[in-house]
């Protein structure tokens, strides 16, 4: 059944051994398993503030027969964004509840960003050392599964101790790559208090590995700077059905300059003095900086008027996280660090841009270009000299 009670299809699930294990009705415009969610009709009536999201339907009957009334689980295919969508129309949060095998880790570890992307937090049951919900509460009961539901681990932690699961920690070599692949897993994290929290938790864990808080975030820092890439988050399918292409190091600088320029409008006079929107090679990006500049001119820096520039609704969005690029900075000279490495980065791309585009015939735009070379040269050489406040 959808959300409103009405049949949309018919599953079962043989008795024995026979193959297939699962038939269930072929999919049609009604009946569309991406879209829907088993027990759902149930569930979003639960005075509970979660939803549990089992892996099959069987799984979603023991519950149901159990009292756990708040459980579902998608139609024998893995976790989509239309199905994340439809769970934030009714909860804020989601836990789940794989089996404890290999397969279930790796279907949770596939559902926790799907589910972050969508809006909604979650948190992974623990039901070793059974592997099924119904065989738990066989053994168990149904109260000691409800203390499992409370213990339930906190997704972004879970991904961090399966990370730690793919190297060696008896030895430095290994530390060091778990470490490096905790902070690309940090930088996924736009909110820089989320982060902090991440970060602390992370050295609560580990700390007898001698890691500190201060080394992990000037790890992040440093693979920011770099513009190295977090792990594959799950975006929508850009127009096309193309993948969507992982950020680069130039594109990284320029969305981290709009989010300082619209955070901190007092760094414009400074950052006039090197960038101006000419030098964002990204189209978009350089459209939403001479709107940005034309706004600062007109003494009223308001990301919000700017969003309301553009109609179509990627195009917001993709605006919208342009402004949500930061990185944690806490002394003086990490910012001008920052500061320096950002210009720098931003203008070396700039005149990469400038000579691909350049007309051999054009001996004005080739002095130009040279000029610029130089005076790129000579602000590296001045890279200390490049100072910013961000108060």
């Amino acid at each position: 059944m959808d959300v409103n009670n009405r049949v949309i299809g018919f599953g079962g699930r043989v008795m024995g051994d026979g193959k297939p294990k699962y038939l269930n009705s072929p999919e049609t415009a009604i009946f569309d398993k991406s879209r829907n969610l088993y027990g759902l009709n149930v569930a979003r009536t639960t005075r509970k503030n979660y939803l549990i999201l089992c892996e099959g339907y069987m799984d979603v009957i023991s519950m149901h027969q159990a009292g756990f009334t708040n459980a579902v689980a998608s139609l024998g295919t893995a976790l989509t964004s239309g199905h994340a969508s439809l769970l934030k129309r009714y909860t804020q949060e989601v836990l789940l509840l794989y089996d404890s095998d290999d397969a279930g880790v790796r279907a949770a570890l596939r559902a926790i960003p799907i589910l972050r992307e969508a809006g909604v937090t979650s948190r992974v049951v623990n039901l070793k050392p059974h592997k099924d919900p119904d065989e738990f509460i066989k053994a168990l009961g149904a109260e000691e599964f409800e203390k499992r539901l409370e213990q339930a681990m906190d997704s972004f932690l879970f991904r961090v101790s399966m990370a730690q699961k793919e190297f060696s920690m008896e030895d430095p070599q290994g530390q060091n790559r778990f470490f490096e692949r905790c902070a690309q897993m940090l930088l996924e994290l736009s909110d820089e208090l989320e982060r902090n929290l991440y970060i602390e938790a992370i050295v609560r864990d580990y700390r007898s590995y001698g890691i500190t808080a201060e080394s992990l975030k000037k790890r992040v820092n440093a693979l920011a700077l770099k513009g190295t890439p977090a792990e594959q988050r799950v975006q929508p399918k850009p127009s096309g059905g193309q993948p969507k292409k992982k950020e680069s190091a130039a594109e990284k600088a320029q969305k981290l300059m709009l989010t300082w320029l619209v955070t901190y409008p007092g760094i414009f006079e400074t950052v006039e003095k090197y960038i101006q929107p000419s030098d964002f090679v990204v189209p978009l990006y350089r459209q939403v900086a001479e709107m940005l500049y034309q706004q600062h001119r007109e003494g009223d820096v308001n990301p919000a008027r700017l969003m309301n520039a553009f109609i179509d609704s990627e195009e917001q969005r993709e605006v919208s996280s342009l402004f949500n690029a930061t990185i944690h900075l806490e002394t003086p000279e990490e910012q001008n660090r920052a500061f320096s490495d950002t210009v720098l980065r931003i203008k070396d791309e700039s005149l990469k841009e400038r000579n691909r585009t350049w007309d051999p015939t054009d001996m004005q735009g080739l002095q130009e270009i040279v000029k610029a070379k130089k005076e790129l040269e000579d602000l590296g050489r001045k890279r200390q000299q490049l100072h910013i406040s961000f108060e």
